[in-house]
C-alpha cells in the first residue's frame, strides 16, 4: 500500500498537501516538514476493529486506587491523588515552583507512602513486553530533566531534604530515551520537565515547535495508557499567560493544573483547569520557603495574619477558591489627583468590576472625580468573582471619607449598575468561615438591598 504524507508547519501546525517555502498561516520560511500519515489499521473483513469492539454494559467497573502525592492540597486538586495511567500537565510562570513541587512529590512517593503497590494498583495488567523484560520497582520515580543537569537537580533536592533511594534522574531532551528509561525502570511515577524542551527523532523541527510538542505529547500519552505509569508534564506559559504550544496539548492530557502566584509573595495557588478524574473547582494553597513548598491548611489565617484592624480603607471579604471559602483583606487608598485625569490602579481584583463599583459609588455620595484610587488584595491573592464587589466599595468609601470600618465586619456581595446588592453563591460557606475567624458582623445582600445603606452602616455615616 502506498504511504501518504503531508507537509506540516512546525511553528503553527498548518497542513499542506504539497511543499511550500513560506507558511501561508504564520509567515515562517522553510517551516513545513513532510510527515508520513499513519496507515489505517482496519482490515477488509474488519478483524482489527472487532478486537476492540465491546458493549459499554459489559465493561467491568474497577476501583481505582489513587497514588497520594504527599501533599493533601495537591491531592485535593487532583481529585484524591494520582490516577495510575493518567497524564497531568503542570503549567506556571518561570520560577513559580513547578519543578520544586514535582520534585517534592517524587521524594514523598519514593519514601514509600502507605498503599504503594507499584503501577499494578490500577488493576491494569502490564503488557507482556514490560512484564517479561523489566523487573518491578514498586517505589521508584523517574525524574526527566531536559532543562537542568542532574547536578542542578541534586542541589535543589539537597535544599529540600536528603534524596531518597530509587529516585532516578535522567538528563535528556530525547523522548525516545525517556521511553527506554521507563521500560527499564518501570517507575511508579514519571516526571518530564518540560514538554517544550524535548524532541523526537521522527520530526526534523526544533524542540518546542508545534509539531514536536504535539508528537512528544502523543508518545508520552501512549506510554502512560499502555503501561499504567502516570506521567507529570511541566509546561511553559506565554507572556499572555496561556500554555505554550498547540491547543491539542491540553486536549491530550487528563488534567491541567496551573501553579500561580506573585514573585513578591510567598504564597502559591494550584488550580485545576481540567480534570477527567475530579472537580475543576478545587484550589490548593502552598507557601514557598527556603526548604521548598509547604501546604497551607488554613489559608484564611495566613492571609489575615498581618492585618491591622481598624485602619482606614481596609475590609475583609470572603471569597470561594475552589470549593472552600478563604478570607482576604481588600485595601483601598484615595488621594487627591495632581492631573486632570485621575489614576485608577487595581491589583488582585478584576479591573472592569472595580470600574463598575466606582461608577456605582458616585450614586451614593462618594465623590471620586478628583481622586486617584488604588485597590489591592493583600497577600498577593487574586479574586475574580463578583462577590468581592461590596468589599471593594466599602474599602474605597472608607478611604474617601477617612472613616475606618468596624474590625468585626466581613463583607461580600455583587454590586449592580443601579447600586443594588445581589446575592452570591455559597453564602452559608462564606458566612461560616467568617464566623469561625471571629467576624461576627456580616454585610451582604441579606441585610442590605442597596449599596448606599451598606456603606453608611459600615462607615458609621
Amino acid at each position: 500500500m502506498k504511504l501518504r504524507s503531508e507537509f506540516v508547519c512546525q511553528q503553527c501546525g498548518y497542513k499542506s498537501a504539497s511543499f511550500l517555502g513560506k507558511c501561508p498561516n504564520c509567515g515562517e520560511w522553510n517551516s513545513l516538514v513532510e510527515t508520513v500519515l499513519p496507515s489505517s489499521q482496519l482490515t477488509v473483513n474488519g478483524e482489527q476493529l472487532t478486537q476492540n469492539l465491546i458493549k459499554l454494559s459489559e465493561v467491568k467497573s474497577q476501583q481505582i486506587k489513587r497514588i497520594p502525592t504527599g501533599f493533601s492540597e495537591f491531592d485535593r486538586v487532583l481529585g484524591g491523588g494520582i490516577v495510575p495511567g493518567s497524564i497531568v500537565l503542570i503549567s506556571g510562570e518561570p520560577g513559580i515552583g513547578k519543578s520544586t513541587l514535582l520534585l517534592q512529590c517524587a521524594m514523598h512517593i519514593v519514601a514509600g507512602l502507605p498503599g504503594h503497590q507499584g503501577v499494578r494498583s490500577s488493576g491494569r495488567k502490564k503488557p507482556d513486553s514490560l512484564s517479561t523484560r523489566i523487573p518491578d520497582n514498586q517505589h521508584s520515580v523517574l525524574y526527566v530533566t531536559a532543562e537542568e543537569s542532574a547536578q542542578q537537580v541534586k542541589l535543589r533536592s539537597d535544599r529540600i531534604s536528603k534524596p531518597p533511594e530509587n529516585l532516578y534522574i535522567l538528563a535528556t531532551t530525547n523522548v525516545e530515551a525517556i521511553l527506554a528509561a521507563c521500560y527499564k525502570v518501570v517507575p511508579r511515577l514519571a516526571i518530564v520537565d518540560s514538554i517544550q524542551t524535548i524532541f523526537t527523532d521522527k520530526l526534523t523541527g526544533s524542540a518546542g515547535s508545534v509539531g514536536q510538542v504535539r508528537e512528544c505529547a502523543q508518545i508520552l500519552q501512549r506510554l502512560a495508557k499502555s503501561s499504567g505509569v502516570p506521567i507529570f508534564i511541566v509546561g511553559h506559559v506565554t507572556k499572555e499567560g496561556s500554555i505554550a504550544g498547540p491547543k491539542v496539548l491540553e486536549h491530550l492530557v487528563d488534567a491541567v493544573c496551573n501553579l500561580e502566584g506573585d514573585g513578591m509573595h510567598s504564597f502559591r495557588l494550584l488550580r485545576s483547569l481540567k480534570n477527567r478524574f475530579g472537580s475543576t473547582f478545587e484550589v490548593g494553597v502552598f507557601e514557598m520557603r527556603d526548604s521548598g513548598l509547604v501546604e497551607v491548611a488554613n489559608p484564611s489565617e495566613i492571609f489575615l495574619a498581618e492585618r491591622s484592624a481598624g485602619r482606614v480603607g481596609s475590609v475583609v471579604t470572603s471569597t470561594i477558591a475552589g470549593g472552600r471559602p478563604i478570607l482576604a483583606e481588600v485595601q483601598a487608598l484615595c488621594t487627591s489627583s495632581l492631573f486632570g485625569l485621575p489614576t485608577r490602579r487595581v491589583t488582585g481584583l478584576d479591573f472592569s468590576r472595580v470600574q463598575i463599583v466606582l461608577a456605582a459609588l458616585s450614586r451614593t455620595g462618594v465623590k471620586l472625580n478628583s481622586s486617584d484610587v488604588y485597590v489591592n488584595v493583600a497577600g498577593g491573592l487574586k479574586i475574580g468573582e463578583p462577590a468581592a464587589d461590596l468589599s471593594a466599595a466599602l474599602a474605597v468609601a472608607s478611604a474617601a471619607w477617612d472613616k475606618p470600618i468596624e474590625p468585626k465586619i466581613c463583607a461580600f456581595g455583587e454590586v449592580g449598575l443601579l447600586g443594588e446588592l445581589r446575592s452570591v453563591n455559597n453564602f452559608d460557606k462564606r458566612k461560616a468561615e467568617a464566623k469561625r475567624m471571629g467576624f461576627s458582623d456580616i454585610i451582604s445582600s441579606e441585610r442590605f438591598s442597596g449599596l448606599e445603606a451598606a456603606i453608611r452602616y459600615a462607615c458609621g455615616a
